[in-house]
């Protein structure tokens, strides 16, 4: 039997606002709907310092594949921007658009992240 590839869900409570919970049942459909074991959902918001390297941390911590969010703006709130530095360790995953920004075995970033 194979274990499913783990998954964390990443929200910012201040982008989601009411939505937050709407947010957080889209990561659940999407992890299930693409075969993630889904391990848990990090809640950070506006105040929270240096988000991306904490999510970096428990990304290594858990040892999981990816990280599901509800859009790009839960990681960069003007430009909706995914950043490098966590698809440099992890795969992410947007709901909305539905996108995935995968790791590269040739240790490349895709087009577009690596600033060319």
């Amino acid at each position: 039997m194979t274990s499913k590839p783990g998954a964390i869900g990443y929200v910012r409570c201040d982008i989601s606002g009411v939505r937050q919970k709407w947010d957080e049942m889209q990561i659940r459909s999407t992890a299930k709907r693409l075969g993630y074991d889904l391990r848990k959902t990090i809640v950070f918001n506006e105040r929270t310092a240096d988000p991306i390297y904490r999510l970096r941390v428990v990304v290594t911590r858990l040892g999981v594949d990816a990280v599901i969010a509800p859009s790009g703006h839960h990681f960069d709130p003007a430009w909706a921007a995914v950043p490098a530095e966590l698809v440099a360790v992890a795969d992410v995953i947007t709901v909305s658009p539905e996108q995935t920004y995968a790791r590269w075995a040739t240790g490349y970033m895709p087009a577009g992240l690596d600033g060319a």
